[in-house]
């Protein structure tokens, strides 16, 4: 280090502020960034010139930079803006996709909230300069997000009685049943009369047919209805529904392990023992993705500015005096999502228990409820998103590079905010209704339960609004802690003594209320 430093003071003796050369600007950038002097860099390359910048941007190993994130992103930052402004064309290759993608994995992990305010502005400069690394973000989402819901898909299912099973099991069992009845269909086959099967085709002509007697139509009317008897089996019509499921299962698990295999390339260091759950790596990633996203959003906001000291502390959602408004109506929002969860306890789980189809699984009333409030967040987010490409999309702002584009998703934003109390949300209803009874076919019941649909449209209000906050407050998918955390996890008051004395959670019955890095409402669990 000290080497470096000595480096670098005789560099400052022999060069001053202006480069002419690209050669020595390069040199005198890495020498600083060798050091982890990366402000100084960066000031070294907002005093370059459009040609000696871009032969300096053609040449800069980014790859390096990216390693040394979070503590490059000012470099970083200050290149990409550079560029930006001096218009230069055409652009440098500067990895923006690899960038993005090491934020994705610092924002998501444990440490990500701390680090939002010195990567905010840089993912903002990664849009204007590549839009195309927010679409390439917003797919990676999507693909870890439906690789976890994948992963659900591997529970059980109802066999021919409607009893919950696991797949492999009712799978053997229906073909051992397949096996039975092709036994007995085939010496049903071996004893049937010359009237019903022949090897002669001149037997099978039209000619022949008409020639039948009274009795011959009745010997091959009972022979036919014999061997459909056998085989026409409501039992044996499973077989294709759990072919289905397999395939999906296989899919889903291919879905996984392309989804980790592309983490891995892109982040050799991580750890993947047999111990640790694949879903937190997923979900980790999601958020990661999700919080990389808003940033690059409302940073069309915050940029419109001229950055000063205090910006840097900002997050790039909203500044102190906004927050000082807006929490008498986050304690608001948490009240409703609290009375979500009360509505569900008192009225929708006595109401589940009472169907007498669901009566042999008392705990699927649980992952039902579950389910309602997770898919009602999905549903939500899904309408809002949709909503705003509508009205962008009706003003011919095609584009988030439009000008006036992020005022636009701003104001508009504002206005769904203003009437969340009473804006339709019945397609999102219906997306979640038609999600947990085609989910759950084996209980025709659900459709028709009132309890469970005056659930969906009070958890769709409600997420409805969260999701319209900024920044938004969101439920917690991590759901893979197996031991209560007393400031995250609250055991359900239903559970008998024997279950209170254990601190190993078995599962969730209502997801955490997350504001930021801080829960808000703690998740309900079974012990």
């Amino acid at each position: 280090m000290n080497e470096s430093r000595e480096r670098i003071r005789r560099e400052r003796e022999r060069e001053k502020n202006t480069y002419t050369s690209p050669r020595l600007a390069l040199r005198r950038v890495l020498l600083l960034a060798e050091g982890r002097q990366f402000r100084e860099a960066a000031a070294i390359l907002s005093r370059l010139g459009p040609g000696v910048l871009h032969s300096v941007a053609s040449e800069l190993p980014i790859d390096l930079l990216i390693e040394a994130l979070p503590h490059s992103a000012h470099l970083i930052e200050t290149l990409l803006n550079r560029l930006i402004s001096l218009e230069i064309t055409p652009r440098p290759e500067v990895q923006c996709e690899a960038v993005a993608w090491r934020l994705v994995g610092l924002l998501g992990g444990e440490q990500g909230c701390g680090l939002r305010p010195r990567t905010s502005r840089l993912a903002s400069a990664l849009m204007h300069y590549n839009p195309d690394a927010r679409d390439a973000v917003d797919n990676r989402r999507r693909q870890l997000d439906s690789a976890v819901q994948g992963l659900g898909t591997h529970g059980l299912t109802a066999d021919a009685t409607g009893s919950l099973i696991s797949l492999h099991v009712a799978m053997k069992n229906e073909l051992q049943r397949h096996v039975e009845v092709y036994k007995q269909a085939l010496h049903k086959l071996e004893e049937l009369s010359s009237v019903t099967v022949s090897q002669d085709p001149a037997s099978s002509s039209h000619q022949r047919l008409l020639a039948l007697s009274h009795a011959d139509v009745e010997r091959r009317l009972i022979d036919n209805k014999s061997l459909l008897t056998i085989v026409d089996k409501p039992a044996l019509r499973q077989l294709p529904t759990l072919v289905a499921s397999l395939a999906a299962r296989v899919e889903s698990d291919k879905a996984v392990l392309a989804c980790v295999g592309q983490i891995k390339r892109s982040d050799p260091t991580l750890d993947l023992s047999d111990t640790r759950p694949v879903a937190g790596v997923l979900m980790s990633y999601s958020r990661g993705c999700a919080a990389v996203l808003s940033q690059m959003s409302e940073g069309q906001v915050v940029e419109t500015g001229p950055r000063s000291p205090t910006d840097s502390a900002s997050d790039g959602y909203h500044s102190d005096s906004d927050d000082s408004h807006q929490q008498p109506d986050r304690s608001k929002l948490v009240s409703q999502y609290a009375a979500v969860w009360s509505r569900a306890a008192d009225e929708v789980l006595p109401a589940l228990a009472a169907l007498e189809p669901l009566k042999p699984t008392p705990n699927l009333k649980y992952k039902i409820v579950f389910s309602i409030v997770v898919l009602s967040f999905r549903a939500a987010i899904s309408l809002r998103d949709k909503r705003l490409i509508e009205v962008k999309s009706l003003l011919g702002c095609d584009s988030d590079d439009t000008p006036g584009a992020s005022g636009l998703v701003a104001a508009a934003t504002r206005l769904l905010r203003s009437t969340a109390h009473s804006f339709p949300l019945g397609d999102a209803e219906r997306t979640v209704v038609n999600q947990v009874v085609s989910t759950l076919r084996e209980y025709p019941c659900l459709a028709a339960c009132g309890a469970l649909h005056a659930l969906v449209a009070a958890a769709c209000r409600a997420a409805w609004a969260l999701s319209l906050h900024a920044p938004p407050l969101r439920i917690d998918t991590d759901f893979t802690p197996v031991v209560m955390n007393p400031e995250k996890h609250v055991r359900y008051s239903l559970a008998d003594a024997r279950e209170r004395r254990s601190d190993l959670i078995k599962s969730f019955v209502w997801p955490a209320l997350m504001d930021g890095n801080r829960c808000v409402f703690r998740a309900v669990v079974l012990t």
